[in-house]
């Protein structure tokens, strides 16, 4: 009996930079835009958990915390599978006849806990209408942006990157797949007054772990020991994380994800932008950050 998830046997004939298409004004993956209207019409259900992020920005970290607060801090249960068989990825569509994430998540028995990018605008209208709990985990656009580039490279499904600064151009102006990093953290800040989201700051994350975690349970309604708070701290630190094939994806072929470019996880830091970005860089991407995020009460911390 074949166990293998289809993302880990994938042909790699199939596999090659996908194209980005308009959806109602964001740019998704040319497979997951010719099956938008099966994903828009996903059916959630009331006791299903959404995890959503722009990408990369701590969506894998945030999925294994949750994961173990289910399951009681035991790490036993949370090897059961890699992480995206765990936590089908509602609107990611493989060339057939692989099955979407959509399809996946059907075939889910209850509850279930599943994984988007999309911005708050284009999540399927039957999770707003079944009042699922979702959280948003956002993190700071300089160190964001960087995190992209690198999955970008290392990545064979996703669009040509080109050169650092051509990357940040198509950032700044939401050119890349799931669209504008400012639109998606505000719409999501927003979306909270009326829907139960949990929007965390991935540098809240870091400086406090435990904290962070406590949160989650209390969302979810799950009663933490401070033994077991601590076995999830330690299960999820970044160390940890990087090393367990469960979560840092190296079970995929390097013919999709190539971790001699970059691995999955790389840093995992707060500040690693200050490596790559320019003065001029810096300055402007502030400069729009505050334009976008002005009259939100939303604001980022770059550094700890």
């Amino acid at each position: 009996m074949n166990t293998q998830h289809p993302w880990e046997t994938l042909d790699p004939k199939y596999i090659k930079h996908l194209e980005l298409v308009d959806v109602q004004g964001v740019p998704l993956l040319e497979d997951t835009a010719e099956q938008w209207d099966m994903i828009w019409d996903f059916k959630a259900r009331p006791d299903d958990l959404l995890i959503c992020t722009y990408p990369k920005a701590g969506t894998t970290w945030m999925q294994e915390i949750v994961d173990m607060i289910q399951h009681g801090g035991d790490a036993q249960k949370c090897a059961r599978g890699p992480i995206y068989e765990r936590m089908p990825f509602i609107e990611l569509c493989l060339p057939k006849p692989l099955p979407s994430g959509y399809e996946e998540a059907d075939a889910m028995p209850s509850p279930r806990t599943l994984k988007s990018h999309l911005p708050a605008h284009l999540l399927p209208p039957s999770f707003w209408e079944q009042k699922s709990k979702i959280i948003y985990v956002a993190r700071n656009a300089k160190d964001n942006v960087v995190s992209y580039f690198y999955f970008h490279k290392m990545d064979k499904m996703m669009p040509e990157c080109g050169s650092w600064e051509e990357f940040l151009e198509n950032f700044i102006a939401g050119k890349v797949a799931w669209g504008s990093w400012f639109e998606h953290v505000r719409g999501w800040w927003e979306a909270k007054d009326h829907h139960p989201v949990l929007y965390l700051f991935y540098e809240d994350m870091k400086e406090d772990l435990a904290r962070e975690i406590r949160k989650v349970a209390k969302f979810l309604g799950i009663e933490l020991s401070e033994s077991v708070l601590n076995r999830i701290v330690q299960h999820t630190s970044f160390e940890s994380m990087k090393a367990n094939p469960m979560a840092n994806y190296s079970t995929l072929p390097d013919t999709l994800m190539d971790t001699s470019v970059s691995s999955f996880m790389r840093k995992g830091t707060v500040g690693n932008w200050k490596e790559h970005f320019t003065m001029a860089q810096s300055e402007r991407l502030d400069d729009i950050c505050a334009r976008s995020l002005a009259g939100s009460g939303l604001t980022f911390r770059t550094q700890l």
